[in-house]
């Protein structure tokens, strides 16, 4: 029997003043978690996190058996050999992002990374036993603590150093086979946030470290996402807007012109540009210098020419060059390349090595205004293919916004909302099992890479993102499905003997018929006990006081509105009605 009386249970009045999130302060003030020697980004959980953290498992797990994938469990701690393989080693440790160590000292040390993720590690798993395509495809994944070393851990569970996340790894010989599996992943993990009572949205995604081609993130909706999404309901379109496409608006209408080159000393952002020239900043061309670092060869200058009303995904341009990272040049290596400040760059700089790229946006453009490799003076009225301006190589490269037009409905426009990242589902291709030399002989006998897709789960931070979803002012309110406890009982006074027995008695008929029930048996006043149960946000309290006297019980539903009275004899009925109802709503969302 749980009693309440014998566990190790704490609530504060107030939250810690460093808490800013409404669900860390919530879970710090209810006892689910407490940081580890006030230590940001490491949380010890409670009991009550235990049991939640248990059943958002269990459901991980259901649907991710229900899809044939199976479960096993690699090691957190990975030899640098393996990440030197795939080619992470040398990107993980200089960003800082892995934790790392050593067996010893000296040349003879052998180095180590506690594992943020375990592409590598799966891949050394599968090698050693992998040879025809006979034995593809299958799916492993594992429920395992994570490490990764934020450089800003914040908002609790949402973002910290070290987490529990499920991930999992697939292997095919076919892009078919693939796509078949990571559309039975997109189920899974719908079925999966739906269960834990969630609000969400599956969005295109950019790939980012892990890599790969396809991706997807599962987002759920809350103020403090540090994501942005934008969507198209008239479309059913919806992406995070390192990846999200749309339609560029017409440029502003511009009277007649001729080419000229005019002064504009001192100007250095396009508004001022627009101001002294009397253009609309929609017909500016502004060209934004970068530098490419690359893996394996030297840094490489890129010249991006992009309308002036609208801003460089640099996202979209570091996939575009498929590099490791871009960054904007400084004033000092522009002067030594070209020798001219920031705004006053022309498409065509004679820059040595430039890669030149332009953004959709000024494709067809006419009539604008742009620099012209010389400091304190403007190209305006000027035309793509007159006076040695050519149009360089077209990608997109624009950050979508809220308010641009939907490509795949034109007649809508995108409208953004903030989300905290829950899931991602990646298709890996050969991104690893090529380096990694994870290969299976085919029909013919010929060697080939695996296709590989990879698929994560934030299992700590998904209980997080359900308190930032599902509360009030008393408190949490857990989707049953999650709740530590479905039911509390409260003997409102644990001093008469009537209501002790009686709150005993229904535990165990509750218990029998496999209802989750907490017991609080304290002896402290029942408005003390009620708050404390709105606070951890059990879903079903059933109060045993003076109505006892007449055979009723009070049950009331954690922010349904007012208690009902019921007979004893009739609450164990009652309490599973309630249940499957509060289950059916949380499905149906």
């Amino acid at each position: 029997m749980t009693r309440l009386s014998s566990s190790f249970f704490f609530t504060l009045r107030e939250a810690p003043a460093e808490a800013v999130a409404v669900s860390h302060k919530l879970l710090l003030r209810a006892g689910f978690i407490r940081p580890l020697a006030g230590t940001a980004g490491l949380y010890a959980y409670g009991p009550l996190m235990q049991r939640v953290l248990q059943k958002v498992g269990r459901i991980v797990r259901e649907e991710m058996d229900a899809t044939g994938a199976q479960e096993a469990l690699f090691c957190q701690l990975q030899p640098a050999e393996i990440w030197k393989e795939s080619g992470r080693w040398t990107v993980y440790t200089q960003d800082g992002t892995m934790f790392t160590l050593k067996d010893g000292q000296g040349e003879q040390a052998r180095e180590y990374g506690l594992g943020p993720t375990h592409e590598e590690a799966v891949c050394d798993f599968v090698r050693a036993s992998l040879n025809s395509y006979k034995q593809l495809p299958f799916h492993l994944y594992q429920v395992q603590t994570k490490f990764r070393n934020e450089k800003r851990p914040r908002f609790g569970l949402m973002r910290g150093r070290e987490f529990i996340m499920k991930d999992g790894y697939s292997f095919h010989a076919t892009p078919e086979s693939l796509d078949e599996t990571y559309r039975a992943m997109y189920r899974a993990y719908t079925n999966m946030f739906r269960r834990c009572g969630l609000d969400f949205r599956a969005v295109e995604a950019d790939s980012g470290a892990i890599g790969g081609s396809g991706s997807h993130e599962f987002m759920a909706l809350c103020d403090i996402g540090e994501d942005t999404i934008l969507y198209c309901d008239a479309a059913g379109y919806a992406a995070n807007v390192e990846k999200a496409v749309s339609l560029v608006s017409d440029p502003e209408a511009i009277g007649p012109g001729s080419y000229a080159v005019k002064s504009t000393p001192g100007i250095r952002t396009v508004e001022q540009q627009a101001a002294m020239l009397g253009v609309p900043i929609s017909r500016i061309v502004k060209n934004i210098v970068y530098v490419a670092l690359y893996a394996e060869a030297d840094p490489r200058p890129v010249l991006v020419s992009i309308r002036g009303d609208r801003h460089i995904n640099e996202t979209k341009l570091k996939n575009r060059l498929d590099c490791l990272d871009v960054r904007l040049a400084d004033e000092a290596e522009l002067a030594a390349w070209v020798e001219v400040k920031p705004g006053f760059v022309g498409p065509d700089a004679p820059i040595a090595g430039v890669i030149r790229l332009a953004d959709r946006s000024v494709d067809g453009l006419t009539d604008f205004s742009t620099g012209c490799n010389q400091d304190d003076v403007q190209c305006v009225w000027a035309n793509w293919g007159e006076n040695g301006l050519v149009l360089p190589e077209v990608a997109d490269l624009d950050t979508a916004q809220a308010g641009d037009h939907c490509h795949l409905a034109p007649e809508a426009t995108l409208q953004s909302a903030r989300g905290v990242e829950l899931g991602h589902i990646f298709k890996l291709g050969t991104k690893y099992s090529r380096p990694m030399q994870v290969l299976f002989a085919d029909e013919a006998g010929e060697l080939q890479p695996a296709l590989m897709g990879c698929y994560g789960v934030g299992v700590s931070r998904l209980p997080a993102a359900v308190v930032e979803q599902s509360h009030d002012n008393d408190g949490i309110l857990w989707p049953i499905a999650i709740a530590p406890y479905q039911v509390v009982l409260v003997p409102a006074n644990v001093a008469v003997e009537a209501q002790r027995q009686a709150a005993e008695e229904l535990y165990r008929s509750l218990t029998a018929a496999g209802i989750d029930t907490l017991l609080d048996d304290r002896p402290e006043r029942a408005g003390v006990k009620f708050k404390d149960a709105d606070l951890i946000g059990i879903p079903l309290r059933v109060t045993l006081g003076r109505d006892l006297e007449a055979g009723l019980v009070e049950i009331k539903v954690r922010g349904g509105g007012a208690a009902e009275k019921v007979p004893l004899a009739e609450a164990l009925a009652q309490i599973k009605g309630l249940i499957e109802r509060l289950n059916s709503a949380q499905h149906s969302r």
